[in-house]
């Protein structure tokens, strides 16, 4: 029974406290304060990215496709990066077809 009363008086004292809640008194202008200051900042995160325009995506598309094509036309035929893959190989030893006696053989 002890534990009732307690519980009621918790209950009585939290809708007690209710009771005091007034309203509360807001400037008629902070709506449109909070407005400004939130799309002020949003127009600020925006501006990263402007110098990065059209034009410009298109000059380095022009630059990027233009160093592929002569990338491209300066590359030797397949012959020639065959012959420098078993240069390589012979130069480090990992050749099959050198002469030269192993420890390991």
């Amino acid at each position: 029974m002890d534990k009732n009363k307690n519980i009621q008086s918790k209950i009585d004292s939290t809708l007690s406290a209710m009771d005091t809640i007034e309203t509360v008194s807001v400037s008629p202008f902070f709506k449109d304060k909070t407005m400004q200051r939130l799309f002020a900042e949003k127009e600020e995160a925006s501006t990263v990215w402007n110098w990065f325009t059209p034009k410009l995506q298109l000059a380095t598309l022009v630059c990027v496709v233009v160093l592929n094509v002569i990338a491209f036309t300066k590359l030797d035929d397949s012959s020639s990066y065959d012959e420098n893959v078993s240069e390589f190989a012979e130069s480090y030893g990992l050749s099959i077809y050198n002469d030269e006696t192993s420890i390991l053989n």
